[in-house]
């Protein structure tokens, strides 16, 4: 299931690290001081090489920049911030004892968002820091809302596994990833049996209650770092195992079905049985064949699938797909 943790956090309530490079050692250790007394952590560096190789290693939202430096100078060091990829926007202050238009022109050019004229004044420097988090906080709202419209964009509203546009996009790429790197990859074809039963007997609102609980119990059974669920249709999911050999595939179908049936589902209208059918589709150990197509390897976990219905439905039936079977399962 998708998540936020790459939006990093950062509200206007809470106080940005800065980065803070000033060549000039007692100026590095006064404004230090004041940026700690307004309550900001501060990381204090002495030229633009070393802030940049510093951001390299840790996000800072806020660089605050001498201009005039040995080696890297400010205006090269925005120029470097503004081409990194970062985990969020960097508000960048230049500090300049250049006042003349030009020199303004060419800081903010360079990727600045501000400048302030030396002598710095403490509560000059602390408005426009605070005028900066404003512009951190909208950022970071922004990314927050693109990331939620994301993440509605390839879910299933009810069950919370991801839509079928998802699994049509992503599983190319992970039999991509897998040939390349000559890993094995599992998919599982599983539904519920006789789940137009439930909806007829139960009513739907209890069939979605179903639905929500046995993706639940799918997902705790599976690796969160790799391994993922998608809604194929109606109450048919396809569940993708990166790296997982054929046996490896069966014993994880088996262990959910024994979770499925080992306990009733809790609907609105009451408790009910709900086992549930599955059909395993892997390559060999070395991953999948050259005439291996993402069509191929789904048709095959869904025979599968048919198969264990067929034979009284509440079972797995599976099927390693060999180099000499690609064209087969194709077909």
């Amino acid at each position: 299931m998708p998540d936020m943790e790459s939006v990093t956090s950062l509200t206007a309530e809470s106080s940005p690290a800065i980065l803070l490079a000033e060549d000039d050692p007692v100026t590095r250790m006064l404004m230090t001081r004041f940026l700690k007394k307004a309550g900001y952590e501060v990381d204090a560096v002495g030229d633009g090489a070393e802030a940049l190789d510093k951001m390299t290693k840790r996000y800072y939202p806020i660089l605050v920049t001498d201009w005039e430096m040995p080696g890297m100078d400010g205006v090269a060091l925005c120029k470097a911030v503004r081409n990194m990829q970062l985990d969020g926007y960097v508000y960048a202050l230049l500090l300049t004892a250049r006042d003349a238009k030009e020199h303004i022109i060419a800081g903010l050019e360079a990727g600045a968002d501000d400048y302030l004229v030396k002598p710095v004044h403490e509560r000059e420097l602390i408005a426009r820091l605070n005028a900066g988090r404003r512009i951190l906080a909208l950022e970071h709202s922004l990314r927050a809302a693109n990331q939620r419209n994301r993440i509605l964009s390839i879910t299933d509203a009810l069950t919370g596994a991801y839509n079928r546009r998802y699994l049509m996009e992503q599983l190319p790429r992970e039999v991509e990833r897998c040939r390349r790197y000559a890993y094995p990859l599992s998919v599982i074809m599983f539904d519920i049996d006789h789940f137009k039963l439930i909806n007829d007997e139960m009513g739907h609102a209890a069939g979605d209650d179903v639905l929500q609980q046995f993706v639940a119990r799918v997902q705790r059974s599976i690796r969160s770092n790799s391994d993922w669920i998608a809604r194929y249709g109606g109450e048919e999911f396809l569940m993708v195992l990166p790296e997982t050999e054929f046996k490896a595939g069966m014993f994880v179908a088996e262990k959910i079905r024994s979770l499925i049936g080992g306990s009733t589902f809790v609907t609105r209208v009451g408790d009910t049985p709900v086992t549930a059918s599955f059909g395993v589709a892997a390559t060999g150990p070395s991953g999948p064949d050259l005439l291996l197509k993402v069509e191929g390897l789904i048709k095959a976990a869904d025979l599968c699938l048919y198969q264990s219905k067929q034979q009284g439905r509440d079972r797995t039936t599976g099927i390693e797909i060999a180099n000499s079977m690609a064209m087969l399962a194709n077909g």
